[in-house]
């Protein structure tokens, strides 16, 4: 099992969760790192004691020197801070669970400094997905997923030692709080409604996906560069109770699944001690609780968003960078009441329509360009709007 842990974004509700994990399993903390929330990073450096704490922003980084000066841990900014947080000498794991497109420079530093990464950034690997598994591929180090539905199939996989005998991937889906809605009623949807998942207790831009059902789209493409598999050999399936995590099927039309209740904690902490596992505080699985468990699949038509993320994946090259930036700044201007609810899947093929095809090899650059040109296309268009 792991012994040292670097926790990439510790005030986010994924990092939380991963320090409760490390609390439980009593791991050391070497370093932390957050974007802001300098009160909750003093509460956590105070009862970790890391050697290393990292504020992405850099007044927040300056209120934190002074809160913890009476401590000997040195404080970091920006985004060579995040990667001196990700490349943390003594970690045996990061942990990366910061929100966007951020994620992807401290993902790139941990792999370059040999460490094996615990992910529940999706973004990484949506817009840089060629970039990182080439890279985690030449320098031996393994890239372990966080969220539920892959690690549910990262656990199913353990019984499946030849990979030519699967067949495909189901990717489970809540439907989140939309899913009975018609399109109408969408278009009026408000960021507190949008903001009201049955099941997950999440960030506001995780659950503003996942009632658009982009997080499932992403998650495609986050499934896809993991576990090497062309998009058409995953499906989406919703599971309106979030027990059914995900699934895989064989060439044999076998079917395996990963089962728990909604609690994050519980891939988090398979991450981490994987390939063993050991007691946790999640509670256990009573299925007769449940009675019943339902699926239904996806309405594309009302939930655009998925089927722009399939095309994405056909098209290849920048445009699932284009898909992911566009997302975020649509999300952030819904979010800010200024777009309505339909209007974000609009928003994001109309950024990926505008990136140009690129003739060379994938880089972090042109990634990171095609993240800003279509934030930038959402801005503008928004702003002719009104």
């Amino acid at each position: 099992m792991r012994r040292c842990l670097s926790v990439l974004g510790s005030t986010g509700s994924i990092g939380t969760q991963t320090l409760d994990v490390a609390r439980n399993l009593k791991l050391k903390i070497g370093a932390l790192a957050a974007r802001s929330n300098v009160r909750l990073l003093e509460e956590q450096i105070r009862e970790f004691r890391p050697e290393l704490a990292a504020v992405y922003e850099e007044s927040a980084a300056k209120n934190l020197r002074l809160s913890v000066e009476d401590l000997p841990v040195k404080i970091v900014s920006g985004m060579d801070g995040l990667c001196e947080a990700a490349s943390y000498k003594k970690a045996d794991l990061i942990c990366n669970s910061v929100v966007g497109l951020v994620g992807l420079q401290p993902t790139l530093a941990a792999i370059s400094a040999g460490k094996d990464v615990a992910l529940s950034n999706k973004e990484t690997l949506v817009a840089g997905g060629a970039v990182v598994m080439k890279e985690a591929k030449r320098a031996g180090v393994k890239i372990l997923p966080v969220d539920s539905e892959h690690s549910a199939i990262f656990q199913c996989l353990q019984g499946c030692p030849e990979k030519k005998a699967l067949k495909r991937i189901i990717l489970t889906a809540s439907g989140g709080p939309f899913f009975e809605w018609t399109y109408e009623q969408l278009r009026h949807a408000t960021p507190e409604q949008a903001l009201r998942h049955p099941n997950w207790h999440m960030g506001p831009k995780v659950t503003i996906d996942s009632a658009t059902m982009m997080n499932k789209g992403l998650e495609m493409m986050e499934a896809s560069w993991l576990f090497d598999l062309p998009p058409s050999k995953i499906d989406i399936l919703v599971q309106r109770e979030s027990v059914v995590h995900s699934m895989i099927e064989y060439e044999d039309n076998s079917v395996m699944a990963q089962l728990g209740i909604p609690d994050m904690r519980l891939p988090i902490q398979y991450a981490i001690t994987w390939p063993q596992r050991f007691h946790s505080q999640v509670k256990p699985l009573d299925l007769a609780e449940y009675g019943t468990l339902t699926f239904a699949r996806p309405d594309e038509k009302k939930f655009k968003c998925i089927a722009v993320c399939k095309e994405a994946m056909k098209r290849g090259g920048l445009a699932p960078a284009a898909v992911n930036g566009a997302n975020e700044a649509a999300v952030q201007l819904f979010l800010q009441h200024r777009i309505a609810f339909t209007d974000i899947a609009h928003l994001v093929y109309d950024a990926m329509e505008s990136q140009p095809e690129i003739q060379s090899e994938i880089s972090v650059n042109n990634i990171l360009e095609a993240d800003m040109s279509a934030r930038m296309h959402v801005i503008h268009a928004v702003g002719s709007l009104g």
